[in-house]
Formats: C-alpha cells, structure tokens, sequence
C-alpha cells in the first residue's frame, strides 16, 4: 500500500475501528447471553446505542499519532467501566431475564480484551509503518523562528513516529540556513510542496499576517496551527468561550474541573468506596472496635475538622489511633506517646485512614486526591508555599501521589511540605484514571509491607 493510499484510506480507519468494536460486543452478547433469557435482539439494540453514547463522551475513537499510549490506555478503562454500568443497568428491566455476574464477567472480560488488543494493534501499527516506510507522513512547515519553534521542530525529528517531516522555517526577522525564506514565499512554497500542516509563531507575525494565513490555509485547505509565546499564561489549559459572536481565551483549571470527568470520577469513587464498605469494613470494624477498647478508653472513631474543597470544613473520620488528648491540632510525631499500640500498627498500614470511605459515599473526599491538612498546617503554609492553595480546586483524598511517593508523615521542614504540594498540584494537573489506578495499588501495596514514615 502506498503514502497516497494510506492517505486516501485513512479517513476509513475510524468507521471500521467501529462497526469492527459493534461486532465483538454483539457477538459477545450471542455467545455469553444466551442462557440468561434475555431478548438478544432488543438487548444488541440497547448495547450498540449505549456503547456509541459512552464513547462520544469519552471520545474514545479521538486517537491521533501524537496520542500517548498511556491515554489510550485511560480511554479503554473508561470505556469499560460505563459499559459495564450500561449492561447491568439493563437486568432489573425485566424479571424474566437471569442475572449472572459471571456471564457478565466473562462477556466484559473477553469482548473489553479484543477491542483493547486491535486498538493498540492498530495504533502501534500506523506508528511502525510510519517509521519503517516513511510513508503517511505530513509534511509541516513553522513560521517563526523562536526557542519554542525551534523545539517543536526538535519534536518532530526526533519523535519519528508521530509522522511528520519538516520541511523548514519561515521568517522575516531572522536568517540561516534552517530557514527556507520569508513570508511572502510561504503560499508558493506550501503549494508546490504539498506542505500538510502549517506551525505559526505568534511572536513573528501581525494580526493582519494572521488573517492573511488562515484565509489562505481555509482557501487551500490546509491545517493552520499556533505555537504559544513564551508567556507563562499560554503553557496553561486555555479554552475558547464566546459571548454572543465575541471569542474570549479563558484558562480551564485541570481536566478534574470538567463536568463528565468529575461526574466519572465521582461514579468510580461511590462504587469503590461500596466495596471497600461492603467487603473490608463489614468485618473489619468490629475486630478493630474490640482491639481499640482493649487498649484505651474512649470512642472507636475519631472525627476532626479539616479544610476540604473550596476550603469549606468537613468532618474526617478515622479509626482512634491515639489516647484521648486535647492536642488534636498538633502532627503526630515519630514515637509519639499519645499513640497507643494498636494505634501505631493502624497508623503504619494507614488502616486508621480506611473510615474515611464513609467521607466519600457523603461526598467530602475522593478515593485519591491531595490528602487533607490540618486547619494549622493550611494557616501556617498558605502564604509560605507557592501554589499551596490549588490543592483545594479538588476534593481531598483518602490516598494521594504525595503519600505514594515517600511525602507522607510529620512534617518537619518546609521542604517537606513543599515537595508534598508539588506531587498534589501535579496529580491535579495530570489527573487520569490510570493515575488513580497506579496510586491505589501503590497504596495497597504500602500497607502491606509498612511505611517507615507513618507515624
């Protein structure tokens, strides 16, 4: 197959990529469901619309070659998690129909297996084919000769499976032998050359130039795109607003602040915090209530105020790991003596921490976020820490990637505290559910082997 058929083929990928995904879910469906007494027909019916509904908004056909594997990674586990919300809600419509959570299991585990592996098969494909044939590729141009120009021409060699070729730069204000000619030789250039894609400096270029481009690139059909200055504001989340026909840039906080995903991470968190409750803390509070009572009177529970989303209060619950004591705005410390025994291993394994699911049934906290501070530690840092404040953009967590990756415990330096806000303002800023999901098993796997800096 050649560049120009790869070419003129492409625009296919996406359609067949889904009536291909149509047909293993359907397929499935026959082959797991056929005993369950369900109307096969309506329920194909049922789960082709829902399965199309749930990618539109998890844009789950959205993969370009500039693409990480990792998001796509986090588009398959979205997928299948809505999916899977989508065929169970189907059951309780009809008391004919048998529910078996191992069909259903199987089903999710074999046609969620399939789409997984054609979809990155495909991906990794196109990469290689790219690399290996040097076809498919785009031929690109940048207009501007800045350090940020300069770097995505950097970008475009050296990621040689991204599939671009650069062709060179344009620019009236600087001049070498990387740079092809001015603008008034662009238009020219870009035709003969077939160029695909078009890189604009906004430092170089006028208003006017801009408007002359871009009715050029429509003319002509061309992809027209803007590389940012060297402004810090424009390295931030920037959407376009209109008010009536006015285009106003505004800065979108994290991709957390989008209603679908803070509506999908809230969906994770209910249904996690209802099997921690159900299948952990069934039988694990009881065993626990006698062992606190053994050691030292007073409640089971211990419940403090802390500052949570938007800096408004919410009760944090935990297991009472310490003697009743009227410091509760003091860090516990290592060795501590208000810490009793059974305290210590609770605080060691962060079990003391595992009340706090209740905090997200109710809404207070998510499963993974910055973890919350005491109300001092906020006072005391909140002016003293660059950023210190973004923290409470989001809800607070039970775990955390600070906590995760050795930041947990006393505090007992400003660099302590400035390397846990560094770790939280990232995680908000480069949040995805495969992020969550590595954190949680971290998580998991510290508290079976301990943490030397609980205390």
């Amino acid at each position: 197959m050649t560049a120009s058929q790869i070419g003129r083929y492409s625009k296919y990928i996406r359609p067949i990529s889904i009536v291909n995904d149509l047909l293993v879910i359907n397929s499935a469906s026959l082959y797991f469901f056929n005993e369950l007494n369900l109307d096969l027909p309506h329920f194909m019916i049922y789960q082709s619309i829902g399965w199309l509904i749930i990618t539109f908004f998890v844009k789950f056909y959205e993969i370009y070659r500039f693409t990480e594997l990792v998001a796509i990674g986090s588009k398959i586990v979205q997928q299948g998690v809505l999916f899977l919300l989508i065929i169970i809600a189907f059951f309780p419509f009809s008391k004919m129909v048998l529910f078996s959570g191992r069909a259903i299991f199987m089903f999710m585990a074999f046609s969620m297996s399939l789409i997984s592996i054609s979809k990155i098969s495909l991906f990794f494909y196109l990469k290689r084919y790219r690399i290996v044939t040097g076809s498919n590729y785009r031929n690109t141009i940048i207009i501007g000769y800045t350090p940020e120009a300069i770097k995505l021409k950097d970008l475009f060699e050296n990621r040689i499976d991204y599939g671009y070729r650069f062709l060179g730069f344009f620019s009236d204000k600087k001049s070498n032998e990387d740079i092809l000619g001015k603008l008034e030789d662009l238009k020219d250039f870009v035709l003969e050359n077939e160029v695909n894609e078009i890189y604009c400096s906004l430092n170089e270029i006028s208003n006017e130039q801009v408007k002359d481009l871009v009715n050029f690139a429509d003319d002509n059909l061309k992809i027209i795109k803007f590389i940012p200055d060297t402004k810090e504001i424009f390295s931030k989340n920037l959407i376009i607003e209109h008010y009536e026909f006015f285009p106003v840039l505004s800065l979108q906080k994290t991709v957390l602040h989008d209603p679908i995903t803070k509506g999908f991470k809230r969906g994770f968190d209910v249904i996690f915090a209802v099997a921690v409750l159900v299948l952990i803390l069934s039988w694990l509070v009881p065993l626990l209530a006698v062992l606190i009572k053994l050691e030292s009177r007073g409640p089971i529970f211990f419940k403090q105020g802390r500052p949570g989303i938007d800096q408004k209060e919410f009760f944090c619950y935990k297991f009472r790991s310490m003697q009743i004591n009227k410091t509760t705005e003091k860090e516990a410390c290592k060795n501590d003596p208000r810490v009793t025994k059974i305290g210590r291993f609770m605080r060691k394994t962060s079990i003391d921490e595992m009340p706090q699911f209740l905090n997200v049934l109710i809404g207070d906290m998510s499963v993974v976020g910055p973890r919350p501070h005491l109300w001092s530690q906020n006072k005391n840092y909140s002016s003293k820490i660059k950023r210190y404040m973004v923290r409470h953009c989001v809800k607070p967590g039970i775990t955390g990637l600070a906590q995760v990756t050795g930041f947990r415990g006393e505090i007992e330096t400003d660099e302590d505290m400035i390397n846990r806000i560094k770790h939280d303002v990232f995680y908000i800023e480069n949040w995805s559910l495969i992020l969550d999901l590595k954190i949680i098993g971290q998580t998991v796997i510290n508290i079976f082997k301990g943490e030397e800096k609980a205390c």
